[in-house]
């Protein structure tokens, strides 16, 4: 029987690795130049054309160092790895230590009011009633500004006393959980030294899987059975693809096409890297749980490394073995992982087997696997099985509980609200933590599609009306950049699906969206989600020639087709009084799926309604419709463009373009946020305003352009793919 590592270990472990992966994340993204154009200095054609030389040299050249640092990382994995500090049960043992009570601003008592303050001033000439009028008067305003100082000062110590009595709630349950855990770390202990085979599983598979050796963005999967008379741990452990190897050896800026081009690593000496790493993973393996190892569990291991790969020949998911090996720990205390070469200690010093063309997947026959074992199997690590649900399909009033039991596991208190009369309001958590902890409303939505930025102005209203300190909203799909725009700068919240999934693993919880195996889930709305805003009629097209990319045919669009829900419209605003032509491209990179996907005034929508042009409304002297949800899973960018119209304004550039911005309004036209664009420069008769890029979560993020073009348009074109002649 196989199933999915659940205990301690598990979850110590699973925080650990995503841990892990967070901070490479955030290293990334630190390291990471900003993916917006450089803005260079109209000083001259020519000093431009330099700066902008300079730059595209100076990201050619990153690139390749980051090539460079990647064949570095690849072949010392097992040289860095084997410097890593060995696992120990101690590691997971948590110190008996909770955050000191912070009263913050309730620690400040209420200042009482100064009787000096109130003495009146009589001028010159009072008559005595006057004055002992006015001296009445000052004393009635001072008896009732001290009563009211005495009444917020005993609020607030009511606040201070609910305020510490909550914290020390919390303070003693986060210590019972601390003291808890770590007498079940005891207790494991224990049982290792009996030499459990189901704490001995669970213990080497939290060795690898939380391990610091390996790169984070290394697969760890792995399936794993210890046998206690053989003293043998059996695992499959994954390795990584091909692909693990960068195709392109150095990268050079080409000036005369304005291009970056990569130049491909030799084959073989792709090939020939990959069967190193796959040895190295296999001997740090080894290495790890030997080292781990101080129970004296091991007299040997037994690992086959496979990949999780499609068949090139049936295009079915699979899982070759491409390497493995049995090694004794006697024969394995005696190398030097340092300096050894790692195919060779493999298949000559261990006698192992390694795939002679693990490029084309090319298996070996395994050696013993943990169902031969005949106890139970382990597995650890991402996969699915019964033990990780659906989000997609699982009960709703299940999902709003699985949502609260993260918000607790994150340290708050939080339940469940009434079907109905809830106002709103799925799940009530409440923050303990002083100063910025507080009332939290969460809303939880079990979408496929997009989120309308509807139900994000909802969510605010809600907050407001309840007066809570923060609303969150918890979704399975996505948001647009109208929703990511409202909540921008509001007490609010916003987590899609991949950050949902990320958010349960890191705090032992298990969720998935989907089967992996079965490729990306289709767009299909659920029932409990609600119709898409209204659409805008986009506007009628003018004569004029029809830009192409090839010599095949043009798709009409078939007016029975219906057009998708949930449009943004992008309207267009600037200053001046240049008539200006503003377009889109669907992109996958920088090029044009075709010409069906530039949307102008002589192609006035994409074949599947996503993209339209539409009339300006308000200051908006231009528009276009966007379903972002609705665009194809390969366009990766829409590409906003501007260019003087030749006909209506011959000889005219961009010098009067300027205060431009582009205003994000939903169904109901309603704007959600202004996103600026570039100022015209002389001489430039076209300009690119920006682009929405879509993120690996399915959200779009906006990035400013600033790319001008002397040639009018079919020079911006061109850039793209699409040949305007």
């Amino acid at each position: 029987m196989t199933r999915r590592s659940s205990g301690m270990f598990s979850t110590w472990a699973e925080a650990q690795r995503h841990l892990q992966q967070a901070q490479l994340a955030e290293r990334r993204e630190l390291e990471r130049p900003r993916p917006v154009e450089e803005r260079i200095p109209t000083r001259g054609g020519r000093e431009q054309q330099a700066s902008h030389r300079r730059y595209r040299d100076a990201q050619a050249a990153r690139r390749t160092t980051e090539l460079e640092a990647r064949v570095s990382e690849l072949e010392g994995l097992l040289a860095l790895g084997c410097r890593a500090p060995a696992f120990r049960l101690a590691a997971m043992l948590r110190p008996e230590h909770v955050q000191a009570y912070d009263p913050g601003d309730l620690a400040y008592p209420v200042p009482m009011p100064d009787p000096a303050a109130f003495q009146t001033q009589p001028g010159w000439g009072f008559s005595a009633s006057r004055r002992a009028q006015a001296q009445q008067e000052a004393q009635a305003r001072y008896a009732q500004a001290w009563q009211a100082a005495q009444a917020a000062e005993a609020q607030r110590q009511q606040r201070l006393a609910a305020h510490r009595a909550q914290h020390d709630r919390w303070a003693a349950a986060q210590l019972d959980e601390v003291r808890r855990h770590n007498a079940g770390v005891t207790d494991l202990e224990t049982a290792l030294r009996t030499g459990d085979a189901e704490a001995a599983v669970e213990f080497f598979s939290a060795a690898l899987y939380a391990s610091t050796a390996w790169p984070a963005d290394l697969p760890r999967r792995l399936t794993a059975s210890y046998d206690r008379g053989a003293r043998q741990l059996v695992l499959d452990w994954e390795l990584p693809r091909f692909d693990v190897v960068p195709a392109a050896k150095y990268v050079r800026y080409m000036p005369s096409v304005d291009r970056d081009k990569e130049t491909a690593r030799p084959v073989t000496q792709r090939r020939a890297l990959y069967r190193s790493v796959l040895a190295q993973c296999l001997l740090l393996v080894l290495h790890e749980l030997f080292a781990a190892d101080s129970y004296g569990l091991l007299d040997s291991v037994a690992v086959n490394g496979f990949v999780d790969d499609h068949d090139p020949v049936t295009g079915r998911r699979a899982q070759p073995v491409l390497a493995t090996v049995a090694a004794d720990r006697a024969a394995f205390a005696g190398l030097h992982l340092e300096r050894v070469s790692a195919v060779d200690c493999l298949v000559e010093g261990l006698r192992g087997q390694l795939s002679a063309r693990p490029d084309q997947m090319a298996a070996v026959r395994p050696g013993r696997t943990p169902q031969d074992v005949g106890s139970d199997v382990v597995t650890h690590g991402a996969g699915v099985d019964a033990g990780e649900p659906d989000l997609y399909a699982m009960d709703p009033i299940a999902f709003e509980g699985l949502v609260a039991d993260l918000f607790r596991a994150m340290g708050m208190d939080a339940v469940t609200t009434r079907r109905s009369n809830d106002g709103g309001v799925d799940v009530d958590a409440l923050d303990p933590a002083p100063i910025r902890g507080g009332r939290i409303v969460v809303q939880v939505k079990r979408y496929r599609n997009t989120v309308p930025p509807t139900a994000v102005r909802d969510l605010y209203g809600t907050v407001q009306h309840r007066g809570a300190n923060k609303g969150v909203l918890v979704t399975t799909s996505s948001f647009g950049p109208s929703a990511r725009a409202f909540a921008e700068g509001k007490p609010l919240e916003l987590i899609a699906g991949p950050e949902l999934v990320d958010l349960l693993r890191r705090h032992g919880l298990r969720g998935r969206l989907g089967d992996p195996s079965q490729g990306p889930a289709q767009p299909v709305r659920d029932a409990d989600t609600p119709a898409g805003p209204g659409t805008r009629t986009g506007s009628g097209a003018r004569n004029g020639p029809a830009p192409r990319t090839g010599p095949g045919p043009r798709t009409v669009p078939d007016p029975r087709r219906p057009e998708p829900a949930g449009h943004n419209t992008l309207g267009m605003t600037w200053s001046g009084p240049v008539p200006l032509d503003v377009c889109a491209l669907v992109c996958e990179g920088s090029r044009v799926l075709g010409d069906d996907w530039f949307v102008f005034y002589n192609n006035p929508r994409t074949p599947d309604g996503a993209v339209r042009t539409a009339t300006g409304s308000g200051p908006d002297k231009a528009a276009i419709d966007v379903a972002f949800e609705a665009l194809p899973d390969r366009a990766d960018r829409l590409v906003i463009v501007a260019a003087v119209d030749p006909e209506a304004a011959p000889g005219a550039d961009l010098t009067g373009f300027t205060g431009a911005c582009i205003r994000l309004l939903d169904g109901d036209g309603q704007e959600q946020g202004r996103l600026d664009v570039s100022d015209g420069r002389p001489l430039e008769t076209a300009l690119v305003l920006g682009s929405f890029r879509r993120r690996a979560n399915g959200d779009w993020d906006f990035v400013m352009g600033g790319k001008g073009y002397r040639d009018g348009l079919a020079q911006l074109l061109g850039d793209f793919g699409v040949d305007a002649t």
